[in-house]
């Protein structure tokens, strides 16, 4: 039987732009034999009295009661393959529509309520999604068109700019050596796990945004689509 991953802890829900809030929290997994301990971050799209969740992170009860002050949770949404694992929770509890790539499986088994789609409406904002097409497993993105354009991605690209304290120590230091800390860094682990082309990355940074809002990391405001350029120009040299 499926079981739910505890409430960690996590962050104060937080305001990132108007109607756009995130919340940082603890992500435990086990991975070739190691214990890994690193953060992750959840985005909250606020839409009248309605909240979308992308990339989501179980809040505790308190947490819970700030979020329930901010909207009714409406639809949840997993951009990544590799994340996902709170998506039963929030749609068991108030249930919510779940939304994910084609052929994409919630945590617990269930297949996903509703399809993302780059040509269909994504549920919040106005949103436009993006897929990653040449990943080997199932990855995508959204653009928001306000601000001049807010990017949420998931794994693809992450903003670590330091070790938070949702890290432990150790996985700390080891992403610190890997090089994995990094404004909107393109993760060696995830070109390695992923091998995309180059291809969708120049598709992605072509889009209009200023902003980012990764599963991994703080905000990025303002220098984000000038800084991924770099990033991608150093990560697939020409």
């Amino acid at each position: 039987m499926f079981e739910y991953s505890p409430a960690w802890p996590h962050s104060a829900l937080q305001s990132a732009f108007a109607e756009v809030y995130f919340v940082v929290g603890t992500n435990k997994t086990h991975h070739a034999g190691t214990d890994l301990q690193t953060s992750r971050t959840m985005v909250i799209l606020r839409d009248g009295g309605a909240l979308t969740l992308v990339n989501t992170v179980r809040l505790t009860e308190h947490g819970l009661g700030e979020l329930e002050k901010l909207g009714r949770v409406r639809d949840v949404v997993r951009l990544g393959a590799f994340h996902g694992r709170d998506d039963p929770f929030y749609r068991d509890r108030y249930g919510a529509t779940t939304w994910a790539l084609p052929g994409v499986r919630c945590a617990d088994g269930r297949p996903a309520d509703r399809e993302l789609d780059p040509t269909a409406p994504f549920p919040a904002h106005g949103g436009k999604v993006f897929v990653f097409s040449t990943a080997a497993f199932p990855e995508a993105a959204v653009v928001l068109p306000q601000e001049g354009g807010i990017l949420i991605t998931c794994d693809a690209v992450q903003n670590w700019t330091r070790v938070d304290p949702f890290f432990s120590k150790e996985t700390g230091d080891s992403f610190l050596e890997q090089g994995l800390i990094g404004a909107a860094n393109i993760p060696s682990t995830w070109l390695s796990a992923c091998s995309p082309d180059a291809a969708d990355y120049r598709r992605l940074v072509s889009l209009t945004f200023r902003h980012l809002i990764s599963a991994h990391g703080e905000p990025l405001r303002d220098d984000a689509q000038a800084l991924l350029r770099r990033r991608i120009a150093a990560a697939f040299p020409e």
